[in-house]
C-alpha cells in the first residue's frame, strides 16, 4: 500500500471516530429521534392510580393500562385491543364515567379542524369485560352524565342525550344545520381561538345540560378547493368571520332532563359578545358562564339560576387591551372559586366567596403562574406551575389557600410539569431542559422528593451521542433602544471564534407565545441542529408581545401587531451582526404562520440587515384573518385602519431585495392560501422575483406521507443556496 493510500484510510478513521454523524431531514421526521412518553396519561379520581396508552411491540395491540401512583406498579391491564375485533384499528383516545368502571373509547377518528373530529364509539364496562358500539354512525364529544346514566353527544349540528340503560337517544335540538346553526359544538372561530369544542356541560347531579347554540346564517363563508385526485376539485364551503366581519350569534340554553324542557338564558344586556367558557358550579342550581365583549377587554363571570335562567354578574374583569379567558376556574364544596388573572400585572392565582367577593390573592410577585394543578380540600393546598425560576424555565410549587407555607417541590433549572395523584400524595413529575431529553419521575407532593424514575429516555439520549449536537447557550440581547430580550444562540460544534459565520434567526413572536425556553424541543429543533453542523449559526430572539414576562411587556403591542415585533427582530439581527465571529452580510430570518407574517415583514422592511427568509403559511394582511384573534389586539379594521395596513408584509413588498420562499397549503382552513396568493399577486406587480412553493390539500400543519421531509428539504436547500 503507498504512502498516500494509507493517508487517505488514517483520515478516514479520524472522521470516524471524532467527527460528527450528520443529522437528515430523513432523520429528522422519519422518527429517529422519537422520544419515549406517556401516551394518553390519565389520573383517576377515585383510586390513587393512573392509566397509560401502550402499545405491545410485538402484537401491535393497544392497551390501556392501570398504574399504581405510590409503587408505579401495573395493576392490571383494562382492556387489550387483540381481545376485540371491533378494535382492530387501535383506540384513538378514552375516557372514563365518574365512578371509573366504564369506559368510552374512540377510534376511526376523523379530524375536521384543528380539535374537532367524529369518532366510532364504544363503551367498554371493566367488571364484566363487555365491549358494544354504542351508534351505527359517527358522533363528536360524547361524554359521560355524573351519574354514569346518560351520554350527551352532538351529531350533524344537534344535541342528543344517550340512556345507557335503555340504549335509547333523544334529541335535545332538531334545529341543527350545516352553515347555519349549531348545537353544542363550538363554531370555527370558536374553536381555533377560544380553543374548545365541546360547547355543552351537565349539572353535577345529572338532572340538567347546559348548552351554547350558534346561528352562523349571517357569518361570510369561505370556501377552499379540495383537490385530492378526482377529475374534478370539489368545494369546502364553512363560515369563517374576518375581523370586522359578523360573527355567529351566540345564546345559552339549559335544558332540564326530567321535564325534557329547555331554557333559554336572558343574555339581553350583552350586544355582540362571546360565550367564552361555560361549567356548572358545585352548586346543582348554579351554572357558571364567561362572557367576553367583542373587544374582548371586559368579562363577566355569571351565575345563572339552573331552574329560572336567570343570570347574575358575580366578577368582571376590564383591560386597556384585552382579558384572557382562564381555564383554571374551580369551585370549591363551599361553592367560593378559584381564579387567575394577570390584573396586578402578571398572571397569578385568587380565591372569590361565592357572591365573588375577593377573598385572598394566593400568589404574588414577578413572576407568572403558568399552570394550575389543582387544590387539596384536606390540606387547603393549592398545587401550581410557574415562572418563578426565570422566565424561560418552569418549576412547580404547592402553598396555602391563605398563600402562606409555599414549598418548591420541583426547580430543576429547565421545565417541570406535573400529574398529581387524585389524593395529592404523589405528583409524575415531566422534566426536561435543552440538553436533557424528557424525563418522567415520580415525586412526593409534600416534600418534592423524587421517589422513582419512570423513564429517562436513555436509549435516545444514547443515540443522540453519535451525532455531538450543539448545545443552546441563553441569553439577554440588549438592543440599541434600551430593549431587554430572551434569546439562544446555537453555534456549530466545531466553532471557530476566528471565523465568520452566517447566521439563520428562527421565531414566532406572537402575542403571549415563547420560542425562548430551557425546554427538550420538538422535530424542528433537530433541523437547527442539522444547519449548524452545515456551517450556520442558528439564534432566536423572543421580542416583545411575547409572553410570560408580565403583562405590560406583552400587550406593548397593542392596535399595531408587527409593529415592535419586526422593529426587535431588526434590531436583534443588528446586535448579532456585530458579534465579530458573524459575517453580518449573511443573515436570514425563518417563520411559520405568525412567524411567517414576521419574517415576511423583516425581509421587506429590514431589507438592508436580512439577505433571505422563509415564511412558511403567513398572515400577509390582517384583514384577511379571523375575528376573534385578530380583534382580540387589533380591534375591527374599521376602528384601526392604519394598525392593519402600516404592519402588514402585504403593503411593503416594494422593499424587497433578498431572497424571498414562501409557502403555503392550499387546504389550510386557518390562514388561508388567499395570504400567499394575494401576497404573490403584489410581488409580482411590484415586479419582485421570489420563490413559493403550494402544498395541495395540506392544512396550515402542512403534513402527511413525505410532506415534511420534502418541506424541509426545499427550505434546506433554500438557505444553502441563499445563505
Amino acid at each position: 500500500m503507498n504512502t498516500s493510500k494509507i493517508t487517505l484510510v488514517l483520515l478516514f478513521l479520524v472522521a470516524t471516530v471524532f467527527g460528527q454523524q450528520k443529522i437528515t431531514i430523513e432523520d429528522i421526521y422519519g422518527g429517529t429521534f422519537r422520544a419515549k412518553g406517556m401516551d394518553e396519561l390519565q389520573s383517576l379520581k377515585n383510586t390513587n392510580q393512573y392509566t397509560v396508552l401502550n402499545i405491545d411491540q410485538a402484537s401491535r395491540s393497544m392497551q390501556i393500562d392501570l398504574y399504581d401512583f405510590a409503587t408505579l406498579k401495573k395493576v392490571s391491564n383494562l382492556i387489550d385491543t387483540k381481545n376485540h375485533a371491533a378494535l382492530a384499528d387501535g383506540i384513538d383516545s378514552y375516557t372514563f364515567d365518574s365512578s371509573e368502571k366504564k369506559i368510552l373509547i374512540a377510534c376511526n377518528t376523523n379530524k375536521i379542524f384543528r380539535h374537532s373530529f367524529t369518532a366510532d364509539y364504544f363503551l367498554y364496562d371493566i367488571a364484566s369485560k363487555s365491549l358494544t358500539k354504542l351508534f351505527d354512525f359517527q358522533v363528536q364529544e360524547p361524554t359521560f352524565s355524573p351519574d354514569g346514566s346518560k351520554i350527551a353527544y352532538a351529531k350533524e349540528n344537534n344535541l342528543y342525550v344517550y340512556d345507557v340503560t335503555s340504549k335509547k337517544s333523544i334529541a335535545i335540538t332538531t334545529d341543527g344545520k350545516k352553515n347555519a346553526v349549531i348545537n353544542g359544538i363550538t363554531d370555527w372561530v370558536y374553536e381555533e381561538e377560544f380553543a374548545f369544542v365541546r360547547a355543552f356541560d351537565w349539572s353535577k347531579d345529572s338532572k340538567k345540560l347546559a348548552y351554547i347554540r350558534f346561528d352562523e346564517s349571517a357569518v361570510p363563508e369561505f370556501s377552499m378547493s379540495i383537490f385530492k385526485k378526482d377529475l374534478y376539485p370539489t368545494i369546502e364551503t364553512f363560515k369563517y368571520p374576518k375581523a370586522g366581519e359578523k360573527n355567529s350569534v351566540v345564546s345559552l340554553h339549559i335544558y332540564d332532563a326530567a321535564g325534557n324542557s329547555t331554557k333559554k338564558v336572558d343574555l339581553g344586556n350583552y350586544n355582540d359578545f362571546y360565550i367564552a367558557r361555560l361549567q356548572w358550579t358545585n352548586d346543582n342550581n348554579i351554572l357558571s358562564a364567561q362572557v367576553l365583549n367583542r373587544h374582548q377587554d371586559n368579562l363577566d363571570l355569571l351565575f345563572v339560576d339552573g331552574t329560572t335562567a336567570a343570570p347574575k354578574v358575580v366578577l368582571n374583569e376590564k383591560d386597556k387591551a384585552y382579558v384572557d379567558v382562564t381555564d383554571n376556574l374551580t369551585f370549591l364544596k363551599d361553592n367560593s372559586f378559584i381564579w387567575t388573572s394577570e390584573k396586578d400585572g402578571f398572571n397569578h392565582i385568587y380565591v372569590y366567596d361565592k357572591t365573588g367577593k375577593l377573598k385572598n390573592q394566593v400568589t404574588k410577585g414577578n413572576w407568572e403562574v403558568t399552570s394550575y394543578y389543582g387544590f387539596d380540600e384536606k390540606t387547603k393546598t393549592i398545587f401550581y406551575q410557574s415562572t418563578e425560576n426565570g422566565s424561560i424555565n418552569r418549576a412547580i410549587y404547592r402553598i396555602s389557600l391563605d398563600g402562606k407555607n409555599k414549598l418548591a417541590l420541583a426547580k430543576n433549572t429547565g421545565t417541570n410539569a406535573a400529574t398529581f395523584s387524585p389524593n395529592f400524595q404523589y405528583f409524575i413529575n415531566t422534566y426536561s431542559n435543552a440538553v436533557q431529553p424528557t424525563t418522567y419521575t415520580l415525586n412526593e407532593a409534600k416534600t418534592g422528593k423524587e421517589v422513582q424514575v419512570i423513564e429517562n429516555n436513555k436509549q435516545l439520549s444514547s443515540t443522540l451521542e453519535a451525532y455531538k449536537l450543539p448545545s443552546k447557550e441563553f441569553f439577554v440581547l440588549k438592543t440599541a433602544k434600551g430593549n431587554e430580550l430572551n434569546a439562544w444562540i446555537m453555534k456549530p460544534k466545531d466553532f471557530d471564534p476566528s471565523k465568520k459565520y452566517p447566521v439563520f434567526m428562527i421565531q414566532y413572536s406572537g402575542p403571549g407565545s415563547q420560542q425562548v425556553v430551557n425546554a427538550w424541543g420538538s422535530s424542528n429543533e433537530y433541523w437547527f441542529m442539522m444547519l449548524t453542523q452545515q456551517g450556520y449559526i442558528v439564534a432566536c430572539v423572543d421580542g416583545r408581545g411575547t409572553g410570560f414576562k408580565g403583562a405590560a411587556f406583552k400587550k406593548v403591542t397593542q392596535l399595531q401587531l408587527g409593529k415592535y415585533e419586526v422593529e426587535d427582530q431588526i434590531d436583534a439581527a443588528k446586535v448579532i451582526g456585530a458579534y465579530p465571529y458573524v459575517d453580518a452580510s449573511r443573515i436570514g430570518i425563518w417563520g411559520w404562520s405568525y412567524g411567517g407574517f414576521m419574517a415576511s415583514n423583516c425581509i421587506f422592511q429590514g431589507n438592508d440587515v436580512f439577505k433571505m427568509a422563509i415564511a412558511v403559511a403567513p398572515v400577509t394582511n390582517w384583514r384577511f384573518y379571523d375575528s376573534v384573534y385578530t380583534e382580540r389586539y387589533m380591534k375591527t379594521p374599521q376602528e384601526n385602519a392604519d394598525g392593519y395596513d402600516q404592519n402588514s408584509p402585504i403593503n411593503h413588498v416594494e422593499k424587497l431585495k433578498g431572497k424571498f420562499l414562501l409557502i403555503h397549503g392550499s387546504g389550510d382552513d386557518n390562514v388561508h392560501v388567499q395570504n400567499s396568493m394575494q401576497m404573490m399577486e403584489a410581488l409580482i406587480q411590484a415586479n419582485k422575483q421570489f420563490d413559493s412553493q403550494i402544498y395541495p390539500d395540506k392544512n396550515h400543519g402542512i403534513y402527511g406521507g413525505a410532506t415534511r421531509i420534502q418541506l424541509f428539504n426545499k427550505m434546506t436547500n433554500f438557505i444553502k443556496e441563499n445563505l
